[in-house]
C-alpha cells in the first residue's frame, strides 16, 4: 500500500533545536508517525516536559541537554541515542539562533555565535550520525535551512550566510553519502507562527506587511504546514530525493 511508504513506526529519530518552535512541532510530527524520538536541546527543562507529553502518547521520548556547535557534545548524543535504541534511522537538524545588527557594527562574536551553532552545528551532528548510518548503509538527514538561503533579510547577515550554507552543505553531504543509501536534503520555511516571531504577527501592522509578501496570504503554521515535508523526507518515499531543498513559504519566493 502506498500509505506504507510513509510509515515511520519504530523508526529513531534524533531532533535538534526540539524545545521550542519549529523544532518542538517537528518532534511531535515524528511521533505522531510512531516514531520514537531523541530530543537534543540546551533548554532541559523544557524538554522534560516535551518527554513527559509524547510518553502518554505511547512513543518514546528523551532529553539530551547539549551544544551542537561543541563536538564532544554532539559525540555524546550519539553515544547516548546508540546506548538506548541501538540505530539511529532520521536526524533532523533543527537547532538555530539569530542575531540583528547592521553588517557594518556586527559583532565577531555574534557572527560566530550563529555560525557555530546553524552551519557548524549542522556539520557536526551530520558528520557524526553519518558515521552510524554509513555502517547501517541506510538514512535520512533532514536540515532546517529557509527562505533566507536564497534571499536576505535586513541586518540579519550571519543568518543568512548561515543557512545559504546549511543549503550547499546538504547538497555535499547528499553527493558523498549516495552510495551509502543515506538522503541528506532541507526544508526551508517561510514565515511562520513561532514563539520567536511572535512579536511580528501579534502586531496588526507588522503582521500586514508580512502577509503582503505571501502569495497564499497567511503566515505558516508549524504542525499543519511542516509536518507532510517532515513526513516525506523522513519516510522511504523520498528515497529517491537527496541534495534537495524544499521550501516551505507560502510562495513567497515567487516573487
Amino acid at each position: 500500500m502506498i500509505y506504507d511508504m510513509f510509515n515511520l513506526e519504530n523508526k529513531i529519530a534524533i531532533v535538534t533545536g526540539a524545545s521550542s518552535g519549529i523544532g518542538k512541532s517537528i518532534a511531535l510530527t515524528l511521533t505522531e508517525a510512531k516514531a520514537n524520538v531523541i530530543l537534543v536541546s540546551r533548554r532541559l527543562d523544557v524538554l522534560n516536559q516535551l518527554v513527559e507529553q509524547i510518553n502518554k502518547r505511547g512513543q518514546k521520548a528523551i532529553a539530551i541537554k547539549a551544544d551542537v556547535s561543541k563536538k564532544v557534545e554532539v559525540d555524546r548524543i550519539v553515544q547516548e541515542t546508540l546506548k538506548e535504541f541501538a540505530k539511529i534511522d532520521i536526524l533532523v537538524n533543527c537547532a538555530g539562533i539569530n542575531r540583528r545588527a547592521p553588517a557594518e557594527i556586527f559583532s565577531e562574536e555574534d557572527w560566530d555565535n550563529v555560525i557555530n551553532t546553524n552551519l557548524k552545528g549542522v556539520f557536526l551532528c551530520s558528520q557524526a550520525v553519518g558515521k552510524v548510518m554509513i555502517k547501517q548503509n541506510k538514512g535520512k538527514i533532514i536540515n532546517i535551512s529557509s527562505i533566507n538561503s536564497v534571499i536576505v533579510g535586513e541586518n540579519i547577515p550571519a543568518y543568512d550566510a548561515s543557512k545559504g550554507g546549511v543549503k550547499q552543505l546538504t547538497k555535499a553531504l547528499a553527493l558523498a553519502w549516495a552510495k551509502y543509501n543515506i538522503n541528506v536534503n532541507a526544508i526551508g520555511p517561510g514565515n511562520f507562527k513561532t514563539e520567536k516571531t511572535r512579536s511580528r504577527y501579534e502586531n496588526e501592522d507588522k503582521s500586514k506587511e508580512v502577509i503582503s509578501s505571501i502569495p497564499l496570504k497567511r503566515w505558516g503554521e508549524p504542525q499543519k504546514d511542516l509536518s507532510g515535508p517532515i513526513i516525506l523526507l523522513a519516510s522511504e518515499a523520498s528515497d529517491y530525493i537527496t541534495g534537495q531543498t524544499i521550501y516551505v513559504d507560502g510562495g513567497c519566493l515567487l516573487k
